[in-house]
Parts: C-alpha cells; sequence; structure tokens
C-alpha cells in the first residue's frame, strides 16, 4: 500500500479494531480491576498488549526501528496513564455506571487514546 492516504485509512482502521479488541473484548478482570493502582501487573498488562497490538498498523508505514518502538513506548506510557488516572479519579469520587460523572471520565479516557493514534499516525506519515 504506498498512496498515503490510504495507508492513513487503513492504519486509523487498524488501530480503531485494535483498541476495540484490548479494551472491550480481551481485557480482563484482573486488568480492569487494578489500572487504578499504580505499578500494579494488571495495568501494566493492559498497556502493553495494547502498545504490542498497535505494531501492524506501525509496520503497515515501514518506519524505522527508532521510530517503530519510540510510538509502542510512547503508547503504553500514555495508555497506561490514562487509564490509571481515570481510574483514580472513577474511585476518588465514588462513580458508578449510574453517574453521569462515570460516563463522561470513560469516554474522555477513550477521547484521549483515540488522539494518541492520530498522534502516531501523523508521525508515521511525517518520517522522512
Amino acid at each position: 500500500m504506498s498512496d498515503p492516504l490510504s495507508m492513513l485509512l487503513g492504519g486509523l482502521v487498524l488501530l480503531q479494531f485494535k483498541h476495540f479488541l484490548f479494551d472491550f473484548v480481551f481485557q480482563t478482570g484482573y486488568q480492569l480491576k487494578n489500572k487504578g493502582t499504580y505499578g500494579h501487573p494488571g495495568g501494566i498488562l493492559h498497556a502493553g498488549l495494547h502498545a504490542l497490538g498497535s505494531l501492524p498498523a506501525i509496520l503497515l508505514f515501514g518506519p524505522s526501528l527508532a521510530l517503530a518502538a519510540g510510538l509502542i513506548v510512547a503508547e503504553f506510557a500514555v495508555h497506561y496513564h490514562v487509564d490509571w488516572l481515570k481510574e483514580r479519579v472513577v474511585r476518588t469520587n465514588g462513580w458508578t455506571t449510574a453517574d453521569s460523572a462515570f460516563w463522561h471520565a470513560i469516554g474522555f479516557d477513550q477521547f484521549v487514546h483515540h488522539l494518541t493514534y492520530a498522534a502516531m499516525l501523523g508521525a508515521l506519515a511525517s518520517q522522512g
């Protein structure tokens, strides 16, 4: 795939599908329960699976090893901290699925994850 628009759209579709799988299909109760405890292996595992799951979309662009590794590390760090912060805010405030603030927090969490994908695609598209 060499057309830049097709590559961007293909990368976006791959990242969106990966996100659906790792946030909604494959996420275990262990991961979900422990994302709010800083440094817990459950949260690390969740963010790590997300970062590694982005590899097919990243490789679509034929990046340098340094760029690919940098994007994986950056996605891991952002995903981990966004999830941790969202969990801390939700738990500290005692929000449940019955509270609109809970859904606002979930929506903002998802929004930031998708902005991360836009930034990753931007970096890949602008590589020299």
